[in-house]
């Protein structure tokens, strides 16, 4: 039979996170490009010198290939392990196989060596890998300069070298971050969740332990005194009633204060509800990274202002207002219904529980009309600097993002670019011995190093952007501007420029003008007297260390960016698992408690008339006691499976004893676990609902397999005095946080239907449809 007012909830499959696989793509053609330009360059220096004929070649092409082979399929392999004995021995292998090459070409492929400093700095600790690397390092500038004609020359080569070193071992290490950032996402949700079950047990023990055992100890007290005392027994019994209820009432605060709201969730929902009642809406979220607790909060005070709103009439216009100013988030309301109009009651009553609410997270909240006709909520509340600490608690682990990390590559950046800096000051000297032109070539390479450590290498700032694109001008205007007095002393870093334009710009453009500025600077060199080879070397230079730059900066944006992904993740695993305890314990513990107090009611009613009835009642109250322990225990321990045949026998009892004539008829063979499960959490909570309504006489409860599915249905009387709903009368529908919601969302997460509503005979149905 069709149900004409419902409600319906689907699910949405959750979206992949694809940028650690883009990501580490990108990553490796960087790398690829970069390490084969370097041991080009070498191999490029020695074809090119004069002498060498092809077998001296064909010689320098197989030293150079299982170097570079190692390099890229084995160290810039996030797949391999580098903390094992295999890994320093071909370490050891491809040390000796970068420094063989001297013997038979002097200093020409001592880019190969760069290659095995850089991964000495992966393979060992820190204190071992920096001594290792001084050792290569050192070893390469002797050969550097015992070769080299000059010494300018000898000390160009050496900052080059262990320039290209580190930018090794940063490329390949934060390639490899990316990966283990990724892969330890699951682990981390996992310890958290695993810390936030922690929590609810104890939460449990404290607000349900005594209470239930309470109740056990009192029945087993009224059990015995049914013999001897009448009216102790009574008295005892009106106790366990007051426990059950007071904790029902517990049980349903806390499941509502476990559940984290969505602050982009209930603004689409109030401007539903308001465009609803013909209320022009304005919504202006700003973006901001707030702690789940602070989420939690605005939206609650949202729902509850937009709530108020629609309590007034002659509303026109709302506008909903979220923005952050120095550490602070305010969330404002404003509508033009309140003119002459005085604040209803259950307005200042809701408004003072918020306000307090507000208060205790060290906010404040004001609420009133203003002089204008209008009627305005402002809250605001500080934002935490520090990370919350379910994230400190982690900061160890394997794969984490810490401070120690981006100290660490942080410096390691800072000395690159001071070495990429002072590589063309040597180059200037190496050009001209003009003081002028020196104190100027120093003065915009400072200026232009200084610039790209302080904005465009930070991870926190936002490159596209105007200021960043205005400072990339600026980065322009120091590297080209200076070619108009230097003329053939020019010496920059158009590379800067090659690489932050990939980044600052979209794109196409990006691209447009990292080509462009490779070919320009060729250009500028053939124009000043520069041959074809010493051009190649111009264009491939800037191709290579523009790439360096681009990469390493874009590396460390998207290492900064996956570590605070990961900690937005293990927030939303602590929050679903929230979301289940906040479900389970009204879904599981609801019925329970409701059973239990009107079984204590009912007892009490018939002691004195039947005493083994009364026997008998108190037996199923400690029975109903011992269920809810273990269900306390399952919540805890995450274990929900529950037995709808169970469900359903214990449904049907509840029921009797509350006067209600009942049909059950269920059939569900060949239906899966799960799916059972749903069901029984269903009627459960169904049946929860029916025992609200007090002229309840009948109740049917069916579980039938349709088609491709099963369908649980629960139909009762007792209605609106039973007769339909208007046409202009909504159905009543329980508040979000209550059982219905939590139904909607079990049922929707196996891919089936949940509607309730009113029938044109007056009875309320409840069905619930799986696919099995």
């Amino acid at each position: 039979m069709p149900v004409p007012d419902q409600l319906a909830v689907t699910a949405e499959p959750a979206g992949l996170d694809r940028r650690p696989r883009r990501a580490l793509f990108l990553a490796g053609l960087i790398i690829t490009v970069v390490f084969v330009n370097s041991c080009l360059f070498g191999l490029l220096a020695v074809l090119l010198q004069p002498g060498v004929d092809f077998w001296q070649g064909v010689l320098a092409v197989l030293y150079v290939g299982p170097v570079l082979a190692i390099q890229l399929l084995y160290f810039s392999r996030p797949a391999v392990r580098l903390d094992t004995r295999l890994a320093k021995g071909v370490l050891v292998v491809q040390a000796c196989l970068a420094y063989l090459p001297t013997l038979h070409f002097d200093a020409a492929l001592t880019s190969l060596t760069t290659l095995a400093a850089g991964s000495a700095l992966l393979l060992f600790r820190p204190r071992t890998g920096w001594t290792v690397f001084t050792v290569f390092m050192a070893a390469t500038t002797w050969i550097l300069w015992a070769y080299d004609d000059t010494w300018l020359g000898a000390l160009f080569d050496s900052i080059t070298a262990i320039f290209y070193a580190l930018v090794v071992y940063l490329l390949t290490w934060l390639a490899r971050l990316v990966t283990e950032l990724h892969q330890a996402r699951t682990e981390l949700a996992r310890r958290a969740v695993a810390e936030q079950r922690l929590a609810f047990a104890r939460d449990l023990h404290d607000l349900l332990g005594l209470s239930l055992s309470a109740i056990a100890l009192k029945g087993e007290l009224v059990h015995r005194l049914l013999r001897k005392s009448l009216d102790r027994a009574r008295e005892e019994l009106a106790e366990i009633t007051g426990i059950a209820q007071r904790t029902l009432s517990d049980v349903r605060s806390v499941a509502r204060g476990y559940r984290e709201l969505s602050l982009d969730k209930e603004s689409r929902t109030a401007v539903s509800l308001l465009s609803a009642s013909n209320v022009a809406v304005r919504v202006d979220l700003e973006q901001v990274e707030l702690p789940v607790k602070l989420r939690t909060l605005l939206a609650k005070v949202l729902r509850e202002g937009v709530t108020n709103v629609l309590r007034y009439t002659g509303v026109e216009h709302c506008s909903i207002t979220v923005r952050e100013n120095e550490g602070r988030v305010a969330l404002e309301i404003v509508h033009d219904g309140t003119a002459h109009e005085d604040v209803p009651e259950e307005t200042a009553e809701s408004l003072r529980e918020v306000t307090a609410e507000v208060s205790r997270h060290g906010g404040t909240l004001s609420a009133g009309p203003e002089a204008a006709g209008k009627w305005r909520l402002h809250a605001e509340l500080p934002v935490p600097e520090q990370v919350e600490p379910a994230d400190t608690a982690l900061e160890q682990e394997p794969g984490h993002w810490s401070v120690i990390d981006a100290r660490n590559v942080q410096w390691t950046l800072t000395v690159v670019f001071i070495l990429f800096g002072l590589s063309a000051m040597t180059r200037a000297f190496m050009l001209t011995d003009d003081g002028w032109y020196i104190a100027l070539i120093v003065g915009y390479l400072t200026a232009l190093i200084t610039l790209q450590l302080s904005y465009f290498a930070r991870p926190n700032v936002r490159l596209r952007s105007r200021q960043s694109l205005a400072l990339l001008v600026v980065q322009a205007c120091l590297i080209f501007l200076p070619l108009i007095p230097l003329g053939h002393a020019w010496v920059s870093l158009p590379s800067l420029f090659a690489g932050t334009a990939l980044l600052v710009l979209p794109p196409l453009a990006g691209w447009t003008a990292f080509a462009a500025t490779a070919v320009g600077v060729v250009l500028i060199r053939i124009g000043h007297g520069t041959d074809f080879i010493g051009g190649f070397y111009s264009f491939a230079s800037i191709l290579n260390t523009g790439l360096m730059v681009f990469g390493l900066i874009w590396l460390l944006r998207l290492v900064t960016e996956l570590g605070e992904t990961r900690k937005r993740l293990a927030e939303v695993a602590v929050a679903e698992e929230r979301l289940r305890f906040a479900r389970d314990l009204h879904d599981l513990l609801g019925m329970s408690l409701s059973a239990i107090a009107l079984k204590s009611e009912l007892t009490s009613r018939i002691m004195d008339i039947d005493t083994n009835r009364a026997s008998d009642e108190l037996l199923e109250i400690l029975g109903l006691t011992r269920q809810a322990l273990a269900d306390v225990r399952s919540v805890a321990s995450g274990y929900r499976e529950l037995s709808l045949d169970q469900e359903s026998r214990s449904a049907q009892a509840v029921l009797v004893a509350a006067d209600v004539q009942v049909r059950l008829e269920i059939e569900h063979e060949g239906v899966p676990a799960t799916v059972r499960t749903v069901l029984a959490v269903v009627l459960r909570e169904g049946v929860t609902n029916v025992l609200r309504h007090s002229k309840v006489e009948r109740c049917e409860i069916a579980v039938r397999r349709i088609g491709g599915g099963v369908a649980l249905d629960i139909v009762n009387d007792g209605v609106q005095n039973g007769r339909p709903p208007r046409a202009d009368e909504p159905v009543r529908v329980e508040a979000p946080g209550s059982g219905i919601t939590n139904m909607s969302d079990r049922v929707a997460g196996l891919g089936g239907e949940l509607t309730a509503g009113v029938e044109p005979d007056g009875r309320f149905r409840l069905r619930a449809v799986v696919p099995v």
